[in-house]
C-alpha cells in the first residue's frame, strides 16, 4: 500500500514538475488535478489514519466480540431459566395429578363412608321402629286383654249374680273350706 502512495505521489511530482518547466499556471485538467488531490488526500489518509483505523477496528472488534460474549452469557442464563421453568412446570403437573388422585380417592372414601353411614342410619331406623312397632302391639295386646278380662270378670259377676243364690253360695263356701282344710293337712 505504501509503495502504491509513493508511486502516486512520484508519478504527481513528475507531472508538477513538467508543468513548471512549461510555466506557471491553472491546470484546467479535471481529471489530472483530482488524481493529485486524491493521491495526496489518501497518502495522508493512509499514513496518518492507519494507527486510527486500527484502533477503530480494534474497538470496534473489541465491542462486537464483547456483545456476542455477552449475547452468549445471556442465552445460557435463559436457556438455563428456560430448563428450570420446564422442570418447575414438569413438577407442578406431578402435584396437581397428585393432588387430582388424592381428591378422588378422598372423594371415593367420602363416599363410600357417607353410603355406610346412611345404611347404618336406615338399619337402626328400621329397627327402632321395629321395636316401636313391637312394643305398641305389645301395649295393644295387652289392653286388649286386660279389657277383655275386666269385661269377662264384670259378665262372670253379673251372671253370678243373676244366678247365684244362698243354696249354691253355701255350697261353694263349704267346698272352697274343705279345700282349704285338705291343704293345710
Amino acid at each position: 500500500m505504501e509503495i502504491l502512495i509513493v508511486i502516486v505521489l512520484d508519478i504527481s511530482i513528475l507531472n508538477f514538475i513538467s508543468e513548471e518547466s512549461e510555466g506557471f499556471g491553472i491546470n484546467t485538467d479535471i481529471f489530472e488535478t483530482n488524481v493529485l488531490n486524491l493521491a495526496v488526500v489518501i497518502g495522508v489518509l493512509v499514513y496518518y489514519g492507519r494507527s486510527l483505523l486500527a484502533d477503530v477496528l480494534k474497538n470496534r472488534k473489541e465491542s462486537i466480540l464483547r456483545n456476542l460474549q455477552e449475547a452468549d452469557s445471556r442465552f445460557q442464563e435463559a436457556s438455563q431459566n428456560l430448563e428450570a421453568a420446564k422442570n418447575q412446570f414438569q413438577e407442578a403437573n406431578i402435584k396437581s395429578e397428585q393432588i387430582r388422585n388424592q381428591g378422588f380417592s378422598i372423594a371415593s372414601q367420602s363416599s363410600k363412608k357417607l353410603i355406610e353411614s346412611v345404611e347404618d342410619d336406615i338399619k337402626r331406623l328400621k329397627e327402632t321402629t321395629l321395636s316401636t312397632i313391637q312394643f305398641e302391639e305389645e301395649n295393644s295386646i295387652k289392653e286388649v286383654c286386660q279389657k277383655l278380662s275386666e269385661l269377662a270378670f264384670l259378665k262372670s259377676v253379673d251372671i253370678l249374680k243373676k244366678r247365684l243364690n244362698s243354696n249354691i253360695q253355701k255350697k261353694l263356701i263349704s267346698q272352697a273350706t274343705e279345700k282349704l282344710s285338705l291343704f293345710k293337712k
